[in-house]
């Protein structure tokens, strides 16, 4: 069933990407060309999956609200882009394939990343349906969490912190902000437009934090135990770049023991919700299974 749901969901984002982001000619035609090679490079499309379950999840229709899916989707593509970049983790493959700036230049995908992020926010604004207070109550979530304060400020801390070495509470909060909030704000952002209680709200927020906890520890595990045919760049990157990961502080055992924790927290956080939300009970499951 979670197969099935994530590959219903993943084509409806695909096909609202394409008509949002699409082909250009003319001056605009290689940012453009740009900005599509890597949303289109084959993204599992997990935040917006995460956006539609949690909708599911409070009694909505996640599939109503593909703009903002879809602008997530963007946020988090031009976050790639430009953490490849030489100056940041400087990484030649992506997804099994060439990077952004392998391919078009680094000053080109700079500006790939810049137009995904912008109009990221033109296209959730034009989300149909919603409540206009409602909607600016998340798009304003969402841009605290790419932001500052969340995703950019994670970065942040991230690339201060190379060749050093961090504590468990800074290694948490640089990946609550990395990557914890764009899932916290994907779920937040579903629950919210579906009209979910606060109740809801505040569980799937819970379920969020642990998710994005897992997810973190398992992607460090992958770096160390990974296949990079599977992962699709290369395997211990984060050990060549002194990165401190949750297998450097804790040890790979440790690591997988606090990643089946994460997981059966976030379980938990669901406990009042019914069969409709074994979709992201089976989502945070599988994190611990999965090679890429």
């Amino acid at each position: 069933m979670l197969k099935a749901y994530c590959q219903q969901k993943a084509a409806l984002v695909d096909e609202a990407l394409f008509r949002l982001v699409p082909r250009q000619a003319g001056y605009l035609a290689t940012v453009y060309e740009a900005m599509r090679y890597s949303l289109f490079a084959g993204g599992k499309r997990l935040r917006p999956i995460l956006l539609m379950a949690a909708a599911d999840a409070v009694g909505g229709r996640g599939s109503h609200y593909l703009h903002v899916a879809c602008g997530l989707e963007m946020i988090h593509t031009y976050s790639l882009i430009h953490d490849d970049l030489p100056a940041m983790d400087n990484d030649d493959f992506r997804r099994g394939k060439p990077t952004n700036h392998r391919v078009f230049g680094e000053g080109m995908a700079i500006l790939a990343g810049d137009g995904l992020l912008t109009a990221a926010f033109e296209v959730m604004l034009s989300q149909p349906g919603v409540e206009p207070g409602v909607l600016l109550k998340v798009v304003r979530e969402i841009a605290q969490a790419a932001g500052p304060a969340g995703m950019v400020g994670g970065q942040a801390v991230d690339l201060a912190a190379e060749g050093k070495v961090l504590d468990a509470a800074a290694l948490k909060y640089m990946h609550q902000a990395k990557t914890g909030a764009l899932f916290r704000a994907a779920l937040r952002a579903g629950a919210l437009l579906a009209g979910g209680s606060n109740s809801q709200v505040e569980a799937l927020t819970a379920y969020a934090e642990q998710f994005g906890l897992a997810f973190q520890i398992t992607d460090d595990i992958l770096d160390v135990t990974g296949s990079e045919e599977k992962i699709g760049k290369p395997v211990g990157s984060d050990i060549r770049n002194a990165k401190a990961t949750y297998v450097s502080l804790y040890s790979l055992e440790g690591a997988r023991h606090m990643a089946r924790e994460a997981v059966e927290q976030a379980k938990t956080a669901l406990d009042g919700f019914g069969a409709e939300a074994d979709i992201l009970r089976d989502l945070v499951s599988y994190l611990l299974t999965r090679d890429s």
